[in-house]
Formats: C-alpha cells, structure tokens, sequence
C-alpha cells in the first residue's frame, strides 16, 4: 500500500489531533501532567488571535507531526522565529521527515525575514541533539532558562 505524504500549514479543524500530538509529546518529555491547554484555546491561540503558527506532517490524511512556532524578538537581532515544538510520532521518525520538516521551518523563518531561529532540547534527548547537530545547528550550553508559570 502507497502511503501518501503531506506537509502543510494547519488549518481549523485541526486542533484536537495537534493537541493529542502535544500530549504524545508531553509524555515522552515525563511531563504528562503538565498539559493544560485546551484544543479550543489552541485553535483560538493559531487561527483567531494568531499567536502562533504550525505546519503538520500527514499520512494518509491522518496528521502524525508538527512544527508549531510563533514570532519572537531580539534586542541585539529583531524579529526571531521561535520552534516551539518538532514533534514526529515515533514510528514515522527516521524517514527524513524531521528535517523536511525543519527545512520548510527554515523556509518560512527566510520568507518571514526573521534574522534568528531558536528552539531548546532536553538535555537527555540525544536523538533530537544529534539531529540538529547533524544539521549543523548550535546548542549553546551557556544559557539557563528562567521561567514563571501564572
């Protein structure tokens, strides 16, 4: 059976897989708890208000990964692209459609004329360091993140 593939802009509708992507995540980064967005806020948050923005990977119509990112900015730089998310449920990894993926980003962040692309990985997460080692990203060891919750 051909399986057909599909990398696009998500659209309404969208939002329950995304967030059951989102929760996959969560459990895979022992955070399982630690979701509390809603689908509905996220369609608000991506489609109304326009906070964010997504690509999504299909298969046969069936969305198995995403690239979720929004505008953020520097002093020293100006308008950034922040990857919030790469997520590719697991058994369609290591087919290349990681880095098709963060190529499109890449893409978007040169239309957009963003002058910095930045993302974080966990420590632990050797796969996704050596996938952006691979494609010659630099993860800087110099920053801690600092973070308030509301």
């Amino acid at each position: 059976m051909i399986e057909v593939t599909n990398i696009r802009k998500a659209k309404r509708g969208d939002e329950q897989a995304l967030m059951g992507l989102v929760q996959e995540l969560a459990d895979f980064e022992k955070a399982p708890d630690e979701v509390i967005n809603t689908p509905e806020q996220l369609a608000i948050d991506l489609f109304d208000d326009q906070l964010c923005d997504c690509f999504v990977y299909e298969v046969d119509g069936v969305i198995r990964g995403m690239a979720l990112y929004y505008i953020s900015y520097s002093t020293w730089r100006g308008r950034c692209l922040y990857l919030e998310d790469l997520y590719i449920q697991p058994e369609f990894r290591r087919t290349g459609i990681g880095l098709k993926l963060f190529q499109i980003l890449v893409d978007e962040a040169k239309k957009l004329g963003v002058k910095r692309m930045d993302w974080q990985v966990l420590d632990w997460n050797e796969s996704a360091i050596k996938f952006y080692e691979k494609i010659g990203a630099t993860l800087d060891p110099e920053w801690i993140n600092g973070r308030l919750f509301f």
